[in-house]
């Protein structure tokens, strides 16, 4: 060894004469070939276009790469006569304990690729979902030291759209911006249905492509797509990284385009971009002084006039959307003071817990009458971080004062009394001030007794089977109402089990749901959990993590819960199985249609949980239904499952 270079032991395999192998030596692959002259070892790039030369054969003498029959001699790594390009060959001795091969010392220097991921983990960047791949590796690299140093936490996924969903679970439950990775062409287009989950929901994802080599764009290489076109409509702010020089503050707009505007960002990097060098006296790319305190308050003028109308008020009434979840403390307090009950809409379920005196849980097509009567008999409405969607059915002929940070939002379907531009807390906090205190039992009462009316009606769903004796899904609901931890994270899917979560399932304490709300993609659920799961131990809560689908839900991303078994997050799914697209087949009967191509054909997913390693339990009948969801919640060394065999109803 010289201080370049070292001499490595290899292992030919029995390599004979006339053949090629690759062996993984010193850090890096080396072609091995074996000819009458003895062994040969060259880089196992090609100098061409980087074909895998140990994959080749040998032919007339001359090694041929396998990618486009390019020649070299396999010792020396020449070509033949006429052509320039040459591999790089190294020296082999034969010893008398084996093969070795004297290797270049690789020193890890950093790249342009570490600069851009240390300036994403900058501003804030700690979860990756991912698949690494040939057009995506020099980023892989840097995402693989930044994760190795504790900076963030990488998961390699089965399905880029998995990525996408995970990635969007992760910003829904913390607020704070989570990537996905994938290679270019179809990698990267797999992306999109979670970025549009994301988009609409309004939460900060930034999604990292490769691309194929620029010299190769435009005649239709393969995997070519033009990304930054594909993804124009789903990114508010999407650019391709091509020279050094803008590289790092490129990562610092993704980022500030994600988290300001509760967006998706994208960044494009091509392949040969991805092989620099880091770029000398790159400028540092600090958050601070750069992300405005979004703790705005609202205009005094609006204020006044929402304090004279909740004053005014006989019977106010709280609506809680989606984006008022970070401020439950404040909501409850504020409820509390002037005895207003608290509804949610179904994303903003888990905000004020069911058993709150003044909880009335969710209104709209996924909500209860306890929601629906109390929003009628109201004369004053504070909305909170809700934006007024057809599904919620949030009355328009009760005065109403709407609260958001987005402007957009305020009025956006039609007009309200006061629309206040604000921040939540620090709106809640001024009205307070000058809202008088108030006691109003008889509100109290009827939330009771539309209580009582409710779980009554509730008891005897429980109770209810199929003609296939099978479980309704009220009693799968309440018993998860009881044995769900209080602080659990609950990620839902889409149809008929998820509008059935949304009238049974009764929060506690400080539960957070997370559910693809405005697009409503079925298959949401269970990589949401995945994303959730890096949340809670990056946090160091500990919450436990359930995720609920249908059987036609957990098809969609079924093979991505070995993901959850190889990283051995202890979450829990629980499938309601009903052997059809329940929710389809309902909207078909309700539209005079024949029900038509909603069976489904499934594999035993309790065998399936089983086989992927995990933990899984069957359901069959009520006596069953406890003690699985009781085991299942207990197991902490990897995830479980459990399937219900469950009834198509969900009213």
């Amino acid at each position: 060894m010289d201080g370049t270079t070292e001499w490595v032991k290899v292992d030919p395999g029995g390599l004979a004469v006339g053949q090629v192998t690759t062996v993984v030596a010193g850090g890096r692959a080396v072609c091995l070939t074996r000819t009458a002259d003895g062994y040969g070892a060259l880089d196992n790039r090609c100098p061409h276009q980087g074909g895998p030369l140990g994959d080749g054969q040998i032919e007339d003498g001359w090694l041929i790469c396998p990618w486009h029959a390019y020649q070299y001699q396999p010792c020396d790594g020449k070509p033949p006569p006429g052509f320039a390009d040459a591999a790089v060959a190294y020296a082999v001795e034969e010893r008398a304990d084996g093969l070795w091969v004297q290797l270049p010392v690789d020193v890890e220097v950093p790249s342009l690729m570490d600069q851009i991921v240390g300036t994403l983990c900058d501003w804030g960047l700690e979860a990756v979902f991912g698949m690494v791949g040939h057009s995506n590796l020099g980023l892989a690299d840097a995402l693989r030291r930044a994760a190795e140093g504790g900076r963030l936490t990488y998961v390699g996924i089965r399905h880029e759209g998995a990525a996408a969903f995970a990635a969007s679970g992760y910003a829904k439950l913390t607020g704070r911006p989570a990537a996905c990775f994938s290679i270019a062409g179809p990698g990267a287009t797999n992306l999109l249905t979670g970025l549009w989950d994301a988009k609409v929901d309004r939460v900060p994802v930034v999604a990292l492509t490769g691309q194929v080599q620029t010299q190769v764009l435009g005649p239709g290489a393969f995997q070519e797509v033009p990304l930054s076109e594909a993804f124009s409509a789903v990114a508010e702010w999407t650019q391709t990284v091509l020279k050094p020089g803008n590289a790092t503050e490129l990562a610092a707009l993704a980022m500030k385009h994600a988290i300001v505007q509760r967006d998706v960002a994208h960044l494009v990097f091509p392949d040969e971009v991805q092989d620099l060098p880091a770029a000398e006296g790159a400028a540092a790319r600090p958050r601070h002084g750069r992300v405005a305190d979004s703790a705005i308050a609202p205009p005094e003028a609006e204020l006044e006039r929402a304090v004279a109308l909740l004053s005014g008020a006989e019977r106010p009434v709280i609506i809680c959307g989606n984006g008022a979840r970070p401020f439950r403390d404040e909501i409850v307090a504020f409820a509390e003071r002037i005895d207003a009950p608290m509804i949610t809409t179904f994303k903003g379920k888990g905000i004020v817990p069911d058993n709150h005196p003044l909880g009335c849980g969710v209104l709209g097509r996924s909500g209860i009458p306890v929601a629906s009567l109390t929003m009628q008999r109201a004369d004053c409405l504070l909305v909170l971080g809700a934006s007024f969607s057809h599904h919620t059915s949030i009355a328009t002929w009760v005065p109403t004062i709407q609260v958001d940070l987005d402007r957009m939002i305020l009025g956006k379907f039609h007009p309200v009394e006061v629309p206040l531009w604000g921040d939540i807390a620090r709106t809640l906090r001024l009205l307070a001030a000058a809202v008088p205190a108030a006691g109003r039992p008889a509100q109290r009462e009827a939330v009771a007794q539309r209580w009582a009316r409710w779980r009554a009606e509730k008891a005897h769903r429980e109770t209810l089977v199929d003609h296939r004796g099978r479980l309704h899904p009220a009693l799968v609901f309440a018993e998860l109402s009881t044995l769900v931890p209080e602080d659990a994270v609950i990620a839902v899917d889409v149809g008929n089990n998820t509008y059935s979560f949304g009238r049974f399932f009764e929060c506690r304490g400080r539960q957070d749901v997370l559910m693809s709300g405005y697009l409503g993609s079925i298959g949401f659920g269970l990589p949401a959990a995945l994303g959730a799961s890096v949340a809670v131990q990056r946090d160091g809560s500990h919450r436990k993590v359930v995720s609920i689908s249908g059987d036609g839900g957990l098809g969609q991303y079924l093979a991505d819960f070995t993901t959850a078994v190889k990283y051995r997050f202890p979450l829990t799914h629980v499938v309601l199985n009903n052997g059809e697209l329940a929710k389809i087949s309902r909207e078909q009967l309700g539209a005079l249609r024949p029900v038509w191509e909603t069976n489904l054909v499934n594999p035993d997913f309790c065998d399936y949980a089983r086989l992927c390693g995990a933990t899984g339990f069957s359901v069959r009948t009520p006596a069953e239904l406890r003690p699985a969801l009781e085991a299942a919640l207990a197991h902490a060394d990897g995830p479980s499952l459990v399937e219900i065999h469950s009834s198509s109803k969900d009213v």
